[in-house]
């Protein structure tokens, strides 16, 4: 009998809308993401020329929550972490017990307060 890795329920949403993401980024804007935390710089990057340019947060309200979703799941990927939620918002919990909030840190980075990349570094080595 082979034992299969099942994810949590609220994997569920999160997991679709960083896929979903990727796709986006490597057809429309040719830009590949690789679930690693180097790519979070990348996608640091991207979000900064997105304020940069001005465009409103309501057209860009699923587009954040796709990176954080996306960033989370590097965290999931990279520490060991599984996906919690609750009233339709969602968190990474790390191994340490402590709790992640990667697509409220998307809005803060489009907000020029936040690093996805560094979000995942102290995720990472939160239990170090």
């Amino acid at each position: 009998m082979t034992t299969q890795q099942t994810r949590p329920p609220a994997a569920a949403k999160p997991v679709r809308w960083a896929a979903d993401t990727v796709t986006a980024m490597r057809e429309g804007a040719r830009l590949r993401l690789d679930y690693s935390a180097q790519s979070l710089w990348r996608v640091d990057r991207v979000i900064e020329e997105i304020r940069r340019e001005g465009t409103p947060y309501a057209a860009l309200e699923s587009t954040l929550r796709g990176f954080g979703a996306y960033a989370g799941e590097v965290i999931v990927r990279q520490a060991g972490g599984e996906w919690w939620g609750a009233g339709g918002d969602h968190w990474v919990r790390t191994p340490d017990g402590r709790l992640w909030d990667p697509i409220d840190e998307a809005r803060r980075c489009f907000a020029g307060d936040g690093s996805l990349r560094l979000l995942c570094r102290d995720a990472s080595t939160a239990d170090s």
